[in-house]
């Protein structure tokens, strides 16, 4: 087990424990981020942002702006998934591979009826992704358009049961509408979207998120970054949102707010 901070809770005020310590189980603070689900599909999201709100430091990646506080929480939201959601710029950015839920919290995993195997789902509208993720063992699930230029290529290496085609109304765009409907037909029931700002964005304007889980990083960058969420126009309406739980640890704050669904 990593070397993780405890966590103070410091909202809700009547909340029976006051300080998080770390655990291998991590019993407490998946006890924490359980209970206010939506019954059926349940979209949460899960981002970093500094002081100042940029969604990464100067070198564009979020991992420049986060630590082992918000590590800690971030290895918990994945163990309480059936599927990481993630945009393929991101997926590219950030490097990712096939996903593992850490030994110590498979036990917890099984516990909430959750799959031993975490799944990885990635959006493109082009269908091109990096070649090292597509050539493992455990491919992760597309979507794409019917347009995408490498749509042939991927159904021949992944097979067809692993590229699902979710257009919608805009031509060569994936639908966010048709991505989670796919997710969750396939069982994927409690879906983590980790970004990037593009497809949150997307994501919340479809009215398809349930929660935002957002870590504040005690920096300041400046520059160009853009923010969590990232769209050319506003939301029509702003959405609202209630705040869960706020915990703490060396200056950084880690917030769960419900957000509310338009159509709920």
């Amino acid at each position: 087990m990593p070397d993780l901070p405890a966590l103070d809770v410091l909202l809700p005020v009547e909340s029976p424990v006051r300080l998080l310590a770390p655990r291998a189980d991590e019993s407490e603070l998946i006890a924490l981020f359980t209970g206010r689900e939506r019954s059926g599909l349940h979209v949460r999201a899960n981002m970093v942002s500094t002081v100042d709100g940029a969604a990464t430091g100067a070198n564009r990646l979020s991992g420049s702006i986060n630590g082992p506080a918000d590590f800690r929480v971030f290895r918990v939201l994945r163990a309480l998934a059936d599927v990481v959601l993630v945009g393929a710029g991101t997926v590219r950015a950030e490097r990712y591979t096939p996903l593992e839920v850490p030994a110590e919290l498979r036990a917890a995993r099984a516990a909430l009826g959750l799959p031993a195997e975490l799944e990885l789902a990635v959006v493109t509208a082009s269908g091109e992704l990096p070649t090292s993720l597509l050539e493992t063992d455990r491919p992760p699930l597309v979507l794409t358009t019917g347009s995408a230029p490498a749509l042939d290529t991927l159904r021949a290496r992944l097979g067809t049961d692993r590229v699902v085609v979710a257009d919608g109304d805009d031509p060569g765009a994936v639908d966010p509408r048709a991505v989670i409907t796919a997710l969750g037909e396939r069982g994927l029931q409690h879906v983590l979207a980790e970004g990037g700002p593009t497809l949150l964005a997307q994501l919340v304007d479809a009215d398809l998120v349930d929660e935002l889980c957002l870590t504040w990083s005690p920096q300041l960058v400046g520059g160009p970054a853009g923010r969590v969420t990232r769209l050319p126009t506003w939301f029509a309406p702003a959405r609202p949102v209630t705040l869960a739980h706020l915990l703490h640890a060396d200056g950084v704050l880690l917030g769960r707010w419900q957000v509310a669904r338009l159509g709920a």
